[in-house]
């Protein structure tokens, strides 16, 4: 499974900001769900699987009010 690149992910959400939050979040997630074996693997694998997931539509981000 490859990365998808910036320029596809961008056009998904509205900023790099919001890109790399809604994926630090999901893999985090992630993360969380799954067995405790290597953690390198584990981050890697969250972190490309969240990215991925945002690109397919399956994560959108929400914005919150601004007060």
């Amino acid at each position: 499974m490859n990365t998808p690149s910036l320029e596809e992910l961008l056009e998904k959400v509205d900023s790099r900001y919001t890109l790399v939050v809604t994926a630090a979040k999901r893999a985090r997630e992630i993360i969380a769900q799954s067995d405790p074996s290597s953690e390198e693997d584990r981050t890697t694998g969250a972190v490309s699987t969240a990215l991925n997931e945002i690109l397919q539509g399956k994560i959108v981000p929400v914005q919150q009010p601004e007060k």
